[in-house]
């Protein structure tokens, strides 16, 4: 049986939730908690499998709940909001960022289709959550020096990248946003970005994270120049591609294993305009999108870098990378960034001293 603490100060709302939940035989809720402090100290006691949590709650928000939370007693946490608002969002991705797992939209809707929909969604997402062993981050402070050691690894590639490739799912909000904070305004490179996140959601995490990074980040928009120096994310429902090799090519052919956008779907595409000048990432994420794409962009002698078990909150789809031997270099999530910038920085170097030659 799987054990839910419910935290959501309306009580309306905990109605609701706690109707919802319980209808399933696989699932129970032990506790409601009113407000943050209630959480904290109701997840202490209770020590529930999994937590969904409001965001605007008295007392103590749900990121400051999610923070104490995470750093005492680690619990899968579903941000559970009232609103698709990018306020509102904007505030709940900054429960992600202290640790929270996932983030829906609250079943709540007049229509009974949609809240069939959206109940189902809840039940899957407490499902897939309970019982997930969680991770801590340990930050390392030579990043910069790791990186370069690493590097040493990889083969010389006769052409400088052209284009990085990122994928990630679950923790992917956070660990996006500790990466992208650490590349310059300058990054000499476009970056397209598979994000998997609830429906509703991606214009409101794009926004967030344009706020929080140093780099430009946006929805790709179909047939837009690819600039560098600029993140683009793929929009809700679509595949994310290419066009030739200066474009955006979004795309609504149908879903890959399950999903759309497609970590593989992205992955194939670039693999076949810029073959081995493409600069692959697989982060923290569940299940295994991304495998059959990083097949094509191997083979076409692309550079894929996957995040390590030890800073992934989920290593799922890293690890199916990295077990079928696609992996050019497995790294912490401190060092992809660095990574990135000693690599693409050193290949365009190299094609100047040439160049001069």
């Amino acid at each position: 049986m799987i054990r839910v603490l419910v935290a959501e100060d309306s009580k309306t709302l905990q109605e609701l939730l706690v109707w919802t939940l319980n209808a399933d035989p696989q699932i129970t809720v032990v506790g409601v908690a009113s407000d943050g402090r209630q959480a904290v100290a109701m997840t202490r006691e209770l020590k529930p499998d999994v937590i969904t949590m409001d965001v605007n709650m008295p007392l103590m928000n749900g990121f400051e709940a999610t923070r104490q939370i995470m750093s005492e007693q680690p619990t899968p946490i579903i941000i559970v909001t009232g609103s698709i608002d990018v306020r509102e969002v904007s505030a709940a991705m900054t429960a992600l960022q202290a640790g929270a797992l996932a983030l829906l939209e609250k079943p709540v809707t007049a229509d009974r289709d949609e809240f069939g929909q959206g109940a189902r969604q809840l039940i899957r997402q407490v499902k897939a959550m309970a019982g997930m062993k969680l991770v801590r981050q340990r930050p390392n402070g030579h990043a910069p020096q790791l990186a370069e050691a690493l590097l040493t690894r990889l083969p010389e590639l006769d052409e400088p990248f052209s284009v990085v490739a990122i994928a990630a799912s679950t923790g992917g909000p956070a660990a996006l946003s500790k990466v992208f904070g650490q590349l310059p305004v300058d990054f000499p490179l476009p970056l397209l970005v598979v994000q998997h996140i609830a429906p509703g959601f991606i214009e409101g995490f794009a926004a967030w994270l344009d706020s929080q990074v140093a780099i430009h980040v946006k929805l790709a928009v179909d047939g837009e120049r690819l600039q560098p120096g600029t993140v683009y994310l793929s929009p809700e429902d679509r595949h994310l591609g290419v066009a030739g090799k200066q474009r955006i090519a979004l795309s609504s052919t149908p879903p890959l294993a399950g999903f759309r956008p497609s970590a593989s779907h992205l992955f194939e595409s670039v693999a076949r305009t810029f073959g081995s000048r493409t600069l692959g990432v697989v982060m923290t994420g569940m299940g295994s999108d991304g495998l059959d794409g990083a097949r094509t962009l191997h083979a076409a002698g692309g550079t894929l870098f996957v995040q390590d078990e030890s800073s992934s909150v989920v290593y799922g789809m890293p690890r199916v990378i990295h077990e079928a031997g696609l992996a050019s270099l497995t790294l912490p999530l401190s060092q992809i960034a660095p990574a990135m910038i000693r690599l693409v920085m050193k290949q365009l170097q190299k094609k100047q001293a040439q160049g001069e030659q």
